[in-house]
């Protein structure tokens, strides 16, 4: 199987890229832009182009998203060209409302924020004009290196001393970039076995938490592997937001339907955190000994 890969410097892109050269069944062709050329679309002639979601949306200028729109609809157009599916990845943040239960993927999202209005125009025209389509909704993503990895910054600031801000009353499912690498594949690798189950589904981490509590852990983790290192260091405080008084923001993705069809289990995110932590344990050791 060969799949184009948009932005090559997104957390998601890179975990793609290690996943492929852990596998012999699956090459990767990355292009530096999230908009592709028809001559690299021609030149890889791939089972599928990849593009990498567009990380916390609302909070971002409207300037950068109507640039990301922009880019998606000139893929859409170059894979209705060539006959390509896209996979387009897409952030939980465009249920901009929540909701009281877990979010299943017919409930189409219907944000009141003008950017987050564009991706959603980009989406209904994805569906209308691509029958080969895969539209996967995130959680928000964490990994270790990459654009949009969450975990740099957050372990930055923390050894820095100074103070993390996040919120305690939105609650979501964090996500590894690796798992959905992993998902993402084996998705690929059955629609290339027939399985013709296009749409769009949901893909998330297990155990719905806030941002804040998912700092509180990475704080905890880094607390516990100084002290067994006898190093000195003091981490920077956490400060909880509160933005909804009444009452939390839930935006929590049911990912049954990729269970059912694809069998793709959910991962807990707290292995992965782990595994990941251990693994920057590991190398800021190396740099220490240095």
């Amino acid at each position: 199987m060969k799949l184009l890969l948009a932005d090559a410097g997104h957390c998601l892109s890179l975990a793609l890229a290690r996943e492929a050269n852990r596998r012999r069944d699956t090459q990767l062709t990355i292009v530096e832009e999230t908009q592709v050329s028809a001559e690299a679309l021609a030149e890889a002639r791939p089972d599928a182009l990849v593009v990498p979601p567009l990380s916390a949306p609302s909070r971002l200028a409207p300037a950068e998203v109507m640039a990301h729109v922009e880019a998606v609809d000139a893929n859409l157009a170059l894979c209705r060209e060539y006959d390509v599916p896209l996979i387009w990845c897409v952030s939980d943040e465009l249920y901009e409302e929540g909701g009281d239960g877990p979010l299943d993927e017919h409930v189409i999202p219907a944000p009141r924020d003008d950017s987050l209005k564009r991706l959603i125009a980009t989406g209904d025209r994805v569906r209308e004009c691509m029958p080969r389509h895969l539209i996967v909704r995130l959680g928000p993503l964490f990994a270790l290196s990459g654009a949009h990895a969450w975990l740099p910054e957050l372990l930055d600031t923390l050894l820095a001393g100074d103070e993390v801000r996040a919120a305690e009353d939105v609650i979501l499912c964090p996500t590894s970039v690796d798992a959905v690498a992993m998902a993402l594949i084996g998705m690929m690798q059955q629609q290339g076995c027939g399985a013709d189950a296009w749409g769009a589904y949901h893909l998330a981490g297990t155990e719905p938490i806030s941002p804040y509590t998912f700092a509180s852990v990475v704080r905890t983790y880094l607390t516990t592997h100084l002290e067994r290192q006898e190093r000195d260091a003091t981490l920077g405080a956490l400060h909880a937001l509160h933005h909804h008084h009444d009452r939390p923001l839930r935006r929590v993705l049911n990912c049954r339907r990729v269970l059912d069809v694809f069998g793709i289990h959910q991962k807990p995110w707290r292995l992965e955190l782990s595994r990941m932590l251990d693994d920057w344990c590991v190398l800021h050791d190396k740099e220490s000994a240095t």
